[in-house]
């Protein structure tokens, strides 16, 4: 089912992803036979008076070529779905998903459906502190002839690149990180934005990489978020850090002005449900945060309930805000309360400052620890130095004043994106969808989280998601998206790669079932595959399709796209589908078929009469292997 994808990976070239863009967005400067005519695209330029620089700078690192290499080689994984976990209650209708396995693979899967529409993704990578267990983990399946011959650089420079697995050198750490980045970018929609927290070990390498990769023009902020409340102990350097770096950029920051950005403590779009006089307004919560001191006092529900809590004012203050119609109940008086802000005072507050240094708003190390502990019953140390809520809430509701968009984090860690995503929505009544990305890393055997008994990071991930899940719940009963599809990364038998990387289509020379050998323990090669082309169709990673039968074949249909994946096929399946589809009883456009499947009599039946039939009907005919 990738075979095809694995041919291609033959011709790629570190800049085949770039000259791609180039082809689908400027055509006309290519001639008949693929050449680029760059006379042609420098008249452009001066007719519009763009000035061609001869100066400039960049970051260059060994490894650089291998990266953009890297970003434009096809994934040779397939997603396979865990059918136990997806067919339950809380996860089978879920737009949420979990993604196990290697992250640069799961961005070009995601690419498939995802490319472009991502609002917000907020990453956490390796520091490359020297003690935080980075090292480059690429297992480099080729020697330095190879790799030369590939990427054009020469033998010695290609052995120079072989010698950084496994290492943690500031190059090592760069081609790690430049073709993900490559990836995220094309994943953002037109108006996205990324925040990436860093701390001064490669904050600098990390302005200039993200300067190439997404523009310099596109840089939106750094922020300087305060990770501790008490000081440091390390006393080898004159500064104390308190401090680590979050730096922002926009996909384009010409399209992020024109739609808008949120702001800090705000969640939501602003509107006027109420026809409230003072006109469209918006709200942050009332209850206050784990670390900031309030009034605890009695509020009573417009559903009846009670609730007891630390508020932000003191008792009258709430009951004047109640009576001047400035507090608000979300989820139809279910939710917790927050107080209204105007759209015309929030004008009057100016942009989002770069200092994040409040705790109650933006929390900290311990408060991510804290957090992490109370989910998982005072269980402590599972994870180091967790992500708290409060800051990627305050990334969300700056990013946009929406209230419905996707999320990304794919170093998802300890899972804190998509603990605070569901909080967000609990608090407001919101939308946004997270897609988590983690590597099933082993946890090392002394390690707490091993003592509790979680194997894997992704393990801690998930298991803190549907602890937080059923927290928000029980707190909230908010009606929100409490589950998440799970899908892990597989990679086919060495066997399998190379007779799909040698299969010629006319000449079906492979005769294992070529099905069951995706088979994996999460779900059946079928199942395996029909995920895989859904997502790489557009379809996405939170449909399925329906069993559609035929004279006595059963394939399987979405809108409008039929899969024939089972062997099976017949003559007379063939002639039942023609017959659907000309007197209009099947409405399709695509027919995908996986040809290892059909015998070659019935496929060439299949392109015969698709080629000419009635009605004016026309249906593509995709051959996959």
């Amino acid at each position: 089912m990738i075979g095809k994808k694995i041919q291609d990976n033959k011709e790629i070239r570190p800049n085949s992803r770039e000259l791609i863009k180039l082809k689908e967005n400027f055509p006309q400067f290519f001639n008949k036979e693929g050449e680029f005519e760059l006379d042609k695209f420098q008249d452009l330029l001066k007719e519009e008076e763009i000035d061609i620089s001869k100066e400039g700078y960049g970051l260059e690192f060994l490894g650089k070529s291998y990266a953009k290499y890297l970003s434009s080689l096809e994934t040779e994984t397939y997603l396979a779905p865990d059918i136990d976990h997806n067919s339950k209650e809380e996860n089978k209708d879920s737009e949420n998903l979990y993604i196990v396995g290697d992250n640069i693979d799961a961005l070009k899967h995601l690419l498939g459906s995802y490319g472009g529409k991502i609002k917000c993704i907020y990453i956490d990578p390796p520091y490359n502190t020297g003690s935080d267990g980075f090292v480059y983990p690429d297992k480099f399946q080729f020697s330095a002839e190879e790799m030369s011959r590939n990427i054009g650089i020469t033998e010695e420079e290609a052995q120079r690149i072989l010698d950084l697995a496994g290492k943690s050198t500031h190059s090592a750490w760069l081609t790690f990180m430049y073709p993900r980045l490559v990836l995220a970018r094309d994943l953002l929609k037109e108006d996205g934005v990324i925040f990436i927290s860093i701390d001064d070990n490669e904050q600098g390498n990390l302005r200039l990489i993200c300067d190439e990769v997404f523009g310099e023009e596109n840089f939106e902020g750094h922020v300087h978020w305060r990770r501790r409340t008490n000081q440091p102990n390390d006393r080898t350097k004159m500064i104390g850090l308190v401090a680590e770096h979050i730096l922002i950029y926009a996909k384009n920051n010409i399209a992020l002005k024109e739609y808008g950005v949120g702001k800090i403590g705000l969640t939501g779009d602003f509107s006027n449900p109420d026809n409230d006089p003072r006109g469209p307004w918006n709200s942050k919560p009332w209850k206050v945060g784990s670390d900031q001191s309030g009034s605890r006092y009695k509020i009573t529900t417009p559903d009846g309930r009670l609730l007891e809590e630390e508020w932000m004012g003191h008792e009258q203050n709430y009951l004047e805000l109640l009576k001047d119609n400035r507090i608000y109940f979300p989820n139809g008086g279910k939710g917790w309360p927050r107080k209204k802000i105007f759209k015309k005072e929030r004008e009057l507050e100016g942009q989002c400052a770069n200092n994040w240094w409040n705790h109650s708003e933006f929390g900290s190390n311990q408060k991510g620890s804290a957090r992490l502990s109370d989910l998982f019953e005072g269980n402590k140390n599972l994870f180091s130095k967790p992500k708290p809520i409060e800051l990627i809430e305050g990334i969300l509701n700056v990013t946009t004043t929406d209230d419905d968009f996707y999320v990304l984090d794919f170093f998802s860690g300890s899972a804190t994106t998509a603990d605070a995503v569901m909080q967000v929505n609990a608090e407001d009544g919101g939308s946004r969808k997270y897609i988590m990305v983690q590597l099933p890393e082993k946890i090392e055997k002394n390690k707490p989280a091993f003592k509790a008994g979680y194997s894997t990071i992704d393990e801690v991930g998930r298991t803190r998601i549907e602890k937080a899940a059923a927290k928000i719940k029980e707190e909230t009963n908010a009606d929100l998206d409490y589950g998440y599809k799970l899908y892990y990364l597989e990679k086919p038998e060495e066997k399998t790669l190379v007779d799909l990387e040698n299969f010629e289509p006319e000449i079906k020379l492979i005769t294992d079932d070529m099905v069951s050998i995706f088979d994996n323990k999460h779900s059946s090669g079928k199942e395996s595959i029909i995920a895989t082309w859904l997502n790489g169709d557009g379809y996405g990673l939170s449909q399925s399709t329906e069993e559609y039968k035929l004279n006595n074949y059963k394939a399987s249909k979405i809108e409008k796209s039929l899969y024939i994946i089972d062997e099976g096929l017949t003559d007379e399946d063939v002639m039942s589908l023609i017959k659907r589809i000309e007197n209009e009883e099947l409405d399709i456009t695509r027919l995908v078929i996986y040809v290892h499947s059909v015998q070659f009599n019935v496929l060439h039946e299949l392109r015969k009469n698709l080629k000419v039939l009635r009605n004016n009907k026309n249906v593509s005919l995709i051959e996959r292997f």
